[in-house]
């Protein structure tokens, strides 16, 4: 992901969440360094003359994520509403928890809204399991807040200690 791609990925995310990341989230996230990758597909039909980039390639999804010592934290991953439940959110964190692995990281950590049970239903087939609760984490609309769940995935395959308080 590069700054020239912002407008693409926050128009994806405007249509994918109701309370989507800003311009500048994903901004301040590229000038931290943090790892930030797109996932770029063929077009659908309808797709050809809206959405589709000059090499004819359309925007499937992206993550970000932020390193730690020796753990990676998954801060955004997003698929095009056009393109869920296909298999590409799994397609992303498998080649994460990969990547992650070969940085030297032993652990992958992500929060999840409470209600979004599709997702916490991919996360826990993934491997992460539940780890606790951040109360009142995310906007939830006319000044309500959400709790999201924290969750982790041990990288270390054998490893003793499998989740990690």
């Amino acid at each position: 992901m590069t700054e020239a791609d912002l407008d693409a990925v926050h128009a994806v995310e405007s249509c994918a969440y109701a309370h989507p990341w800003s311009r500048k989230h994903f901004r301040d996230s590229l000038q931290s360094g943090y790892p930030a990758v797109l996932l770029l597909g063929e077009a659908l039909p309808h797709e050809r003359a809206q959405t589709a980039r000059a090499d004819g390639s359309v925007l499937l999804g992206y993550l970000v994520a932020m390193p730690g010592v020796d753990e990676m934290h998954l801060l955004n991953v997003t698929v095009a509403p056009a393109h869920q439940r296909q298999g590409w959110a799994r397609f992303m964190l498998d080649a994460l928890a990969l990547w992650s692995r070969a940085q030297g990281a032993q652990w992958l950590w992500l929060e999840v809204r409470e209600s979004n049970a599709p997702a916490r239903r991919l996360y826990e087939r993934h491997g992460f399991k539940q780890v606790g609760l951040r109360k009142g984490y995310y906007p939830a609309g006319h000044l309500q807040r959400e709790d999201a769940v924290v969750m982790s995935l041990n990288l270390v395959p054998g490893d003793a200690a499998e989740a990690r308080p």
